[in-house]
């Protein structure tokens, strides 16, 4: 059994930065890449950043020179450091890692249940 738990969520004002974690437990033979995703009310669920087995990273547009992706392969724990906050980044963010359990099964992704960040003033 995978389960990956986000942390780091919560209020903050315009402008300010939050860290958000996501750790990754339970049976992991390896973890590929890993990513966080976002949804805002009403909104479809969208791509926000990922970083891959390697530490290369991608960004969307829309976060790009603000967030930064990171990963800590020993913790098996993903980072979404968030910086120059805007109320419309004020979204659920989800985690997901695509992880093989053992040595039979193929990889897949795994998500965890999300974490509530909202910038407002």
């Amino acid at each position: 059994q995978v389960q990956l738990v986000e942390s780091g969520g919560g209020l903050v004002q315009p402008g300010g930065s939050l860290r958000l974690s996501c750790a990754a437990s339970g049976s992991i033979f390896s973890i590929n890449r890993m990513g966080w995703y976002r949804q805002a009310p009403g909104k479809q669920r969208e791509w926000v950043a990922t970083v891959s087995s390697g530490g290369s990273t991608d960004y969307a547009g829309s976060v790009k020179g603000r967030f930064t992706i990171s990963r800590d392969n020993a913790k098996n724990t993903v980072y979404l450091q968030m910086n120059s906050l805007k109320p419309e980044d004020t979204a659920a963010y989800y985690c997901v890692a695509n992880i093989k359990p053992d040595q039979i099964l193929g990889s897949r992704d795994y998500w965890g249940l999300g974490t509530q960040v909202t910038v407002s003033s």
